[in-house]
């Protein structure tokens, strides 16, 4: 695929959903809700939804945010995955 099909996959401006999961720490979400917002400062904690595993080790988050590009898309993904705290990044 190349970058102009990829382009052409999602509209920009929009809002897209990422789900985040990790181990179910006390500070996970927080963590999670400060990255996103070094990369969307408008990003609305309270919409977030939040489901646990069955046994209760692992969270997902999923995240709405509103991207304005794939750069931006891109730096939040990235910024995600790099945390310590992250399993999967969706």
């Amino acid at each position: 695929m190349t970058q102009g099909e990829k382009n052409k996959l999602i509209k920009f401006p929009c809002n897209f959903d990422i789900k985040v999961m990790g181990e179910a720490k006390e500070n996970f979400s927080e963590s999670i809700i400060e990255i996103i917002k070094k990369n969307y400062t408008d990003f609305d904690a309270s919409k977030i939804e939040m489901k646990g595993s069955s046994h209760g080790k692992y969270i997902s988050l999923t995240c709405n945010v509103f991207v304005t590009s794939q750069k931006q898309l891109d730096k939040i993904y990235i910024d995600l995955s790099k945390s310590p705290m992250t399993k999967f990044v969706l």
